[in-house]
């Protein structure tokens, strides 16, 4: 979708300021957004993917005013809410007001360094021998959707060459809305920078940009 998280490109946000020696957390409550976000994703009721389109589907104003765990935050209240386990009042309250949904699974504390070391891997097998090869010509197609999507707005309707074939992997289009994991094959393609941002925006001919791309977000050209 093109929301306040997809900003690749846009003007008027600032220069892009990276802080030296940046700590993980910048305050306590941070270390405990995380550990919620995490906990609550045990509990097996929505994927990664539905869990990204829950945060890109804060309003634009809240988005852009909130800090990075704040969003994390507000995207668990929503999955929370609208899986059964928490109510909207009971959120604001932070109190228990009725029984919710069970979770599949419970992550408790000794159980987290065996979860977090094994990951969530998303690689699939597709019966399908991949549609490009290294070194083909492609171009992304120029979709707009309200559902989620992992293309970003900028490499939209831009012509590049496939440099890596990197395997079969879940579909977060499809998977993001309940409608299964769809595995397509995956592949980097990199454009040049004029091609991404126009004219006269790239000072240096040798400036590439490389993005992952599905199958279904290419065409041939």
């Amino acid at each position: 979708m093109n929301g306040p998280h997809d900003l690749g490109g846009q003007m008027g946000f600032g220069p892009v300021a990276p802080e030296k020696d940046e700590p993980y957390f910048h305050a306590e409550w941070e270390k405990r957004a995380l550990g919620i976000t995490l906990s609550c994703g045990a509990f097996g009721a929505w994927t990664i993917d539905e869990s990204r389109h829950a945060r890109e589907n804060i309003p634009p104003a809240d988005y852009l005013a909130a800090s990075y765990y704040e969003i994390w935050i507000r995207g668990v209240e929503t999955l929370l809410e609208r899986h059964g386990f928490a109510t909207r009042e009971e959120l604001s309250s932070g109190q228990k007001l009725q029984a919710g949904s069970t979770p599949k699974r419970v992550l408790k504390a000794e159980m987290v360094p065996a979860a977090l070391a094994k990951g969530g891997p998303c690689d699939r097998p597709v019966e399908a021998a991949p549609l490009f090869v290294v070194g083909e010509t492609v171009r992304t197609k120029n979709f707009n959707p309200a559902t989620h999507t992992r293309l970003p707005r900028y490499a939209r309707a831009k012509t590049g060459i496939v440099e890596a074939v990197q395997g079969s992997f879940v579909f977060p289009d499809d998977n993001a809305h309940g409608k299964g994991e769809n595995a397509q094959w995956l592949y980097t393609v990199v454009f040049d920078g004029t091609e991404v941002w126009g004219e006269g925006t790239d000072p240096s001919p040798s400036l590439t940009v490389s993005i992952d791309a599905w199958e279904s977000y290419l065409e041939r050209v």
